[in-house]
């Protein structure tokens, strides 16, 4: 890899890392906090919460992570007027979005929707005020994430990483004012995010607000929205048209994605009813630690979509094929080190969440050794859903997007019915069920890694 190409690599890959602990920290911390000063019920009712979070998470990806990697496409074969479109096009459909799901959950299904997701009754109350208030702030959430994507793609990666520094530092702060000193409860925990969200996106705004804003090569465009002819230039692809490229091509990370949702959904009703309290508090500090595996692989991943495909665009293999071995190098040395440190030290993970009860603690302590292995597997198999989808390999890329989550249900759902004293081990037994699945399935389909030009 040249040194202009290593370079943009761990310009991006950094700046994504920093972009996912606006989601890592957001969760992670607001369970520390939460169980500090609420209760360990408190960590419970926010993990209760993540299909909410995981939903909202989808539908950014079914929108921006489509279009960041048409409007890379677009920038690598230097058709400006087309990322602009597909920029414009996909802001104001995350928008819209945002506005429905903040109604529909927030002001018109509150009630309902926290009891669909929490069935014991002593926790019921935290988590309904937990997610009102993130459903009600959905919007910021996916504007976000869809600004950081467009941002890091424009071309400035370091914008994204200070947006996101400030983003979670107020997050931080805003955790315990609205706690303890507002008094707002666990609602405030959900609100500090929501502020930190608001104050990133006034951030990434100013990318177009800086002096020399003439040179960038995506801004918002009003003629993007109609499909008339100006100038003598030919007819813009039509409005519904370029949403429905958009939705394709961030199809298959938005299915894993809603695959992980109901993954969620169906984990916690069964370890609450397997295991009570203690056990959903383990599986609460276990998926914070999922969150930390993300932080890495969420960077690794955004990097390959925005940085591969503009390697695609140009159509250089070879420096396309070198983004990647550094991609699995990165996330190869991430995990093994996080595991690591797991295994080393896993009392003091549960302790940080506010556990002091034994039980809780004991059961942390086996939960997290069990899921540190388990996230490996799952970590190499979403990065390889990546590089399919950048090599045009749709059906393999939607196969794993399918079974990535839902693989695990059925699993879980025997080792509860049949095993339930090794249902920590469900995770790990399905994603390596899942990776000869797609060593076969490879084979038997004989898939090529060659580059396709975009269509």
């Amino acid at each position: 890899m040249n040194y202009e190409l290593r370079k943009q690599f761990y310009s991006y890959l950094w700046a994504y890392i920093l972009v996912a602990l606006s989601g890592c920290l957001g969760n992670v911390v607001d369970g520390i906090i939460v169980g500090n000063l609420i209760s360990e019920d408190g960590v419970s009712a926010i993990n209760l919460s993540k299909p909410i979070n995981q939903f909202i998470f989808t539908m950014h990806l079914l929108i921006n992570a489509g279009a960041g990697m048409l409007v890379a496409y677009a920038l690598g074969k230097g058709d400006i007027r087309e990322a602009q479109r597909y920029f414009t096009r996909a802001f104001m459909l995350s928008i819209g979005l945002g506005i429905v799901l903040a109604v529909v959950g927030g002001v018109i299904f509150p009630a309902q929707t926290a009891r669909l997701l929490c069935s014991n009754e002593q926790i019921l109350p935290l988590a309904s005020d937990y997610m009102q208030i993130l459903l009600l702030g959905n919007p910021a959430f996916i504007l976000m994430w869809g600004l950081s994507t467009m941002v890091g793609v424009d071309g400035s990666p370091k914008l994204v990483s200070l947006a996101v520094i400030i983003d979670n530092a107020a997050n931080l702060c805003l955790d315990i004012v609205f706690i303890k000193w507002f008094g707002w409860g666990i609602a405030g925990s959900s609100a500090a995010t929501i502020v930190g969200h608001i104050i990133g996106i006034a951030i990434l705004l100013s990318h177009w607000w800086k002096p020399g804003v003439a040179h960038l090569s995506l801004k918002l465009t009003a003629n993007s929205l109609s499909t008339s002819a100006e100038q003598g230039l030919p007819t813009a692809e039509p409005l519904l048209t370029s949403w429905r490229r958009i939705i394709s091509q961030g199809a298959p990370l938005a299915i894993a994605s809603i695959s992980l949702t109901l993954l969620l959904l169906s984990a916690n009703t069964i370890v609450l009813d397997t295991l009570g309290r203690t056990g959903i508090f383990a599986f609460a500090v276990c998926m914070n630690l999922l969150q930390v595996y993300n932080l890495f692989l969420s960077g690794t991943c955004q990097t390959l979509q925005s940085l591969g495909a503009i390697q695609v665009g140009k159509g250089d293999t070879d420096a396309l094929r070198e983004v990647l071995r550094r991609a699995f190098r990165f996330i190869t040395v991430a995990m093994a080190v996080t595991c690591l440190l797991v295994w080393l030290w896993p009392s003091a993970i549960v302790r940080l969440f506010g556990a002091d009860d034994e039980a809780f603690i004991s059961e942390g302590n086996h939960a997290l050794r069990i899921f540190a292995l388990s996230f490996i597997p799952f970590c190499y198999i979403y990065v390889l859903m990546i590089v399919y989808k950048l090599f045009k390999q749709h059906n393999m890329a939607l196969f794993i997007s399918f079974a990535l989550s839902l693989t695990v249900i059925p699993v879980l759902w025997v080792m509860a019915r049949w095993q339930p004293d090794y249902l920590w081990y469900s995770y790990l037994i399905a994603y390596l069920i899942e990776a000869v699945a797609i060593i076969i399935l490879h084979k038997a389909t004989r898939v090529e890694f060659r580059m396709k030009s975009e269509e």
